[in-house]
């Protein structure tokens, strides 16, 4: 596998564009080559959604030689799977530290920042991200774009939603199930050019639990899979 620390060149190329069978394979390629990562003994963090679930597969192939393996989910959805698999699901406070976490994206833009929460997931998706010596980040490369764009996850707490969407502005409320913790999820649909003052806005507003704006200096790699492979860009995060 190429490895290149020049910024993806964004694809041009959009979900619509492409035929899901491509874009599975895509997602394939990219879960399988963080799969390799994965060593027994380790404390991994596994994310949510459906890049993740072919990560799972490829992990769970291998339960028998990860034995060792302690594994974190971010969500009940990704635990549940997990144990189907034969993988060890550990919570979060029993093993604090992890050596890895792996999870997918939405979106990923040249410098690195990332959007994440389309299942809802992004407020344990950052913990446990924060909780890793390395964050590795698995793509198709449709995800990667010259600029990122609404919506923008955000995890509300119920009491006083609208006032904190009033805040917020430009914000919708999903018409879907609670986040892992019992909390709303809304997308902000909003325009913005950088991405940092949104997250400082956003993370600013009272009622606001977390939003799906991950900076590049949480991430140490970003696995992309593409019509052409699979590359790997280094991320913003020091090696540790």
């Amino acid at each position: 596998m190429a490895s290149d620390r020049a910024p993806e060149a964004p694809s041009p190329l959009s979900d619509e564009d492409l035929d899901p069978i491509e874009i599975g394979r895509r997602k394939l390629a990219a879960a399988r080559a963080a799969a390799e990562l994965v060593q027994d003994g380790m404390a991994v963090g596994l994310g949510t959604g459906s890049t993740v679930a072919y990560l799972l597969a490829a992990l769970g192939e291998r339960a028998g030689e990860l034995k060792r393996a302690r594994c974190v989910a971010t969500s009940p959805a990704t635990a549940h799977i997990a144990r189907d698999l034969g993988l060890k699901v550990h919570g979060l406070d029993d093993v604090r530290e992890l050596d890895s976490a792996i999870d997918g994206a939405d979106q990923v833009d040249p410098q690195g920042w990332l959007v994440k929460g389309g299942g809802g997931a992004h407020t344990r998706e950052k913990i446990v991200a924060s909780c890793a010596r390395r964050f590795v980040v698995i793509v198709s490369a449709e995800k990667v774009l010259a600029r990122l764009r609404a919506p923008v996850p955000v995890e509300v707490l119920r009491f006083g939603v609208q006032c904190t969407l009033a805040a917020i502005g430009d914000t919708r409320l999903r018409d879907v199930r609670a986040s892992p913790d019992h909390n709303l999820i809304a997308d902000y649909l909003g325009p913005f050019e950088d991405p940092r003052a949104l997250a400082a806005r956003l993370s600013g507003t009272p009622g606001v639990v977390e939003h799906g704006l991950f900076a590049p200096e949480m991430v140490s790699e970003i696995v992309v899979a593409g019509a052409d492979g699979v590359r790997r860009r280094v991320g913003g995060k020091s090696a540790v």
